[in-house]
């Protein structure tokens, strides 16, 4: 049995940056997002991920810029910690142990060298309590320091911390919970409480859902559960309070946000409707509509350029100050549920899984970015509480990738059920998939499963429902012309004794289709639709079935619901083994016979792998995640790994994948495959700091040919020493465009970097004076014997004109001290070393 020690369980992907909001950078330039435990920053120019700031231990619930230091930012997390960042460069400048799981940060410019914290106030449970705290930051030179001198702020605040807000610079700050609204002063150190009815005339609800300050002005504007915006004032006199009402959304307030300059305010909902309040102009506002999923949270530049808008679909939405979207930032849509399987397509080597409402999103897994979305229902989604629409529930893909078979539905929770079957094929003039068939009443009930044949020759898909009857579907004859026509059509329709299947799955080379029907796992032949035997023996539901691989076809897997793992011989029709482990996810590998195996026990998951000859695994990882997994899958590797240990040659030829209940992406990786990758990486990079761009690949690439050409054959020794290539010329060459400073920046220091120092010059010219006035006597010397050299050989090739004449020695002395000049700085900016 392998240890777990040498292989890893990891995040690479799907974490929310929807978590907490935004936040922008002073030039505009960078946008920070909270992604699990990371801090992502991306370029608001282009879009792109530019690196994460790495080093918390559990999820990270807050970031905020250090008011002293507009380049430095701080983040806490869950892990008890707060860190302060040089988040330009990626370089964690220092750890400040609070001790406690933190879920908020807040800053302010009133308070130097002061943070303020949201922290739980007991043990979790229903009724937990929280509270703010401030602490300040002690200096040291440490790398790590405890701050756990704490003062309570506040002792009852929200769970939300959107419910949290600091006015006037840092005046006072505003807490918001149910039913009231409090203001601290820190100078009078005073608090104003102020209550509202959870009802009023009209019914309307009147709990707090989120607090914004104006940073210009004592004004304090609040959302509420029933889509109304109030604006607080006067409220430092609690007897003389005033507020007035703005009413635009039709559900609950999610996010407000004041412009810099506090000349308007941003608030948005359910409706994904994006509204500018104009400040003292009443109801007068701008909305942005369309913008996708709901709005959860609102962020502005400090020059109130930007806007960041972070949507319930894992997405941000960069808006300009004309209120016109100039940029979106697009995570791997998670969602509340993921319905459908996780899938690979075999063209593009994508992640495809349910995407925003209606759709199927191709998600990158080497470069964790999301590609494109397709849009399955073709119908615009209403996003409103409560109301049925239509949801992409199940999706396959052949072998090839030629087609794609998606099932949509609605009404699920009730009687009034409606579904679709629909048949995609591949476009290689669009390089996209476009609807070829869809099927109203492909079954009489909902489809529980589907797969297509595992043959290239033929493709076949078969689907079960609960009206106990499976179907094969297959590409239709014209029964006029006889010609195979492109659509798709019912080639045959099985049961087995009015018996509900549970699941369906084709053999490695498609000559078997084996379905299971509740206890009774059945086996047809494709060819013949004949039913070639019936397997019962173990008791319980047939939740998953697998067939094995390679040497380990003639095998057949299946999962109950009575926690047993059963493998059949299909050669002997018999149980071969059989063993008690409750399988919540059942997977095969297609590049080999491994088959691994999610069990869920005493609250956390466990990992089997292993052959189905063998009933001992392979391997073993305990703890994986604290949650059930019912989504994995294999990724097939470009490259297989050469060279690893014996216990990890289950991870030679394909990754496993598997989506946690929290809607993270993991996958296991061998820590001889993190510190090659990290080698290799800090081989390419320049300085530890400068990026490598693909232009600098290339290049480097290039470099190393011509290197390898010009590598003389006699010895290193007798080669000139080549200076130091300049620093600056490789920060321009290798450095993002995007995070350049301006041209005119970098003109100076780019000619600076091209001239050669004085006192270099003096030196090589004085050495070159006395090495010609030492050689100018042998030169005079060995002039005459030149001369009559010279002569006798132009006697006899005939002519002196007809010979081109030689160099003076002025030209000579002059061609020699050129020669000695030592030209490796210009050598250094043609051929320079990474």
């Amino acid at each position: 049995m392998v240890e777990r020690s040498d292989i890893r369980v990891v995040r690479c992907g799907g974490s929310k940056i929807n978590f907490r909001p935004p936040i922008i950078s002073n030039d505009s330039r960078f946008v920070l997002c909270v992604s699990g435990d990371s801090v992502k920053v991306y370029s608001t120019r282009t879009e792109e991920w530019l690196h994460s700031l790495q080093g918390h231990t559990k999820q990270v619930t807050g970031i905020a810029f250090n008011p002293a230091n507009h380049l430095q930012v701080y983040s806490c997390s869950a892990d008890g910690t707060v860190k302060l960042w040089d988040f330009i460069d990626g370089i964690l400048i220092k750890t400040f142990i609070i001790g406690s799981p933190l879920f908020a940060l807040y800053v302010s410019k009133e308070h130097e060298g002061v943070i303020f914290l949201h922290l739980s106030k007991g043990t979790h449970h229903k009724n937990e309590c929280f509270q703010l705290v401030s602490t300040h930051l002690p200096k040291s030179a440490d790398q790590e320091v405890e701050a756990k001198e704490l003062s309570v702020v506040s002792s009852h605040i929200s769970p939300n911390p959107s419910c949290t807000a600091f006015g006037r610079g840092g005046e006072y700050i505003a807490f918001a919970r149910k039913l009231q609204l409090d203001v601290y002063f820190f100078r009078k150190q005073k608090t104003y409480s102020f209550y509202l009815k959870a009802t009023d005339k009209k019914g309307a609800k009147n709990a707090f859902t989120c607090i914004a300050c104006n940073p210009t002005d004592d004004c304090i504007a609040t959302g509420h559960e029933d889509g109304k915006i109030r604006l607080w004032r006067n409220f430092n006199h609690k007897k003389e309070y005033t507020y007035s009402t703005l009413h635009w959304h039709h559900n609950a307030v999610n996010t407000l946000c004041f412009t810099p300059e506090g000349t308007n305010l941003l608030s948005g909902g359910i409706e994904s409707v994006l509204v500018q309040w104009q400040c003292g102009a009443g109801s007068k506002k701008d909305v942005l509509p369309r913008l996708g999923g709901s709005i959860l949270h609102v962020s502005a530049s400090p020059d109130g350029q930007l806007f960041c808008v972070s949507h319930s679909d894992n997405k941000i939405t960069v808006i300009e100050d004309g209120f016109k979207v100039s940029g979106l930032i697009q995570g791997l849509v998670t969602g509340d549920t993921v319905l459908t399987d996780l899938m690979i397509d075999p063209r593009s080597k994508a992640l495809v899984l349910n995407g925003k409402p209606g759709h199927l999103q191709f998600y990158s897994l080497l470069r964790d970015k999301h590609l494109y979305n397709l849009d399955i229902v073709q119908q615009e989604y209403i996003y409103e509480a409560g109301l049925d629409q239509f949801e992409v529930v199940k999706a396959v893909f052949d072998v090839k990738g030629s087609w794609l078979a998606t099932v949509e539905e609605r009404g699920r929770e009730s009687s009034d059920l409606e579904f679709f079957l629909k048949l995609w094929a591949f476009d290689e003039t669009t390089q996209s998939f476009v609807l070829n068939t869809s099927i109203s009443a492909a079954h009489t009930d909902r489809i529980i499963s589907m797969c297509f044949s595992s043959s290239e020759e033929t493709t076949m898909l078969v689907t079960t429902a609960e009206d106990s009857q499976f179907k094969a579907w297959c590409q239709g004859a014209d029964a006029d012309t006889q010609q195979d026509q492109n659509f798709w059509s019912c080639d045959f329709v099985g049961s087995y004794h009015n018996l509900k299947p549970t699941n369906c799955t084709f053999s490695a080379d498609s000559s078997l289709l084996a379905v299971s029907f509740q206890e009774v796992v059945t086996v047809w032949s494709p060819d013949t639709w004949e039913l070639l035997t019936t397997l019962c023996q173990p008791p319980g539901q047939i939740r998953d079935l697998c067939f094995g691989r390679l040497s380990c076809s003639k095998y057949l897997l299946g999962t109950t619901t009575k926690n047993l793992l059963c493998c059949w011989n299909l050669l002997t029709c018999a149980l071969e083994w059989s063993t008690s482990l409750e399988v919540s996810k059942l997977q095969a590998d297609p590049l080999s016979e491994n088959v691994a195996a999610f069990s869920y026990q005493s609250k956390h998951t466990d990992l089997f792998v292993f052959k189905p000859s063998e009933p001992l695994p392979l391997f073993t990882h305990e703890k994986v995640c604290s949650e059930k997994v019912h989504r994995a899958i294999f990724v097939p590797r470009e490259e297989l790994l050469n060279g690893c240990d014996e216990r990890c040659q289950w991870l030679n030829g394909s990754q496993l994948y598997f989506l946690t209940q929290n809607m993270d992406l993991m996958t296991f990786s061998m820590a001889t495959e993190e510190d090659r990758m990290l080698s290799s990486s800090k081989r390419l990079v320049i300085d530890d700091s400068i990026a490598v761009t693909p232009f600098y690949l290339l290049l480097g690439k290039h470099r190393q040919q011509q290197q390898k050409l010009n590598t003389p054959s006699h010895p290193a020794a007798d080669k000139p020493q080549q200076k130091q290539s300049s620093v600056s010329i490789k920060q321009l060459l290798h450095t993002p465009a995007h995070v350049l400073p301006a041209a005119s920046v970098l003109c100076s220091m780019f000619v600076n970097s091209l001239l050669i120092s004085n006192t270099g010059v003096r030196e090589e010219m004085e050495s070159s004076e006395q090495e010609m006035d030492s050689e100018k006597e042998e030169e005079d010397s060995e002039g005459e014997m030149e001369t009559r050299d010279s002569q006798q050989d132009l006697r006899a090739q005939g002519s002196v004109d007809e010979v081109t004449p030689k160099l003076s020695k002025a030209q000579e002395r002059e061609l020699k001290r050129v020669r000695k000049t030592d030209f490796s700085w210009m050598t250094g900016l043609i051929v320079s070393k990474p």
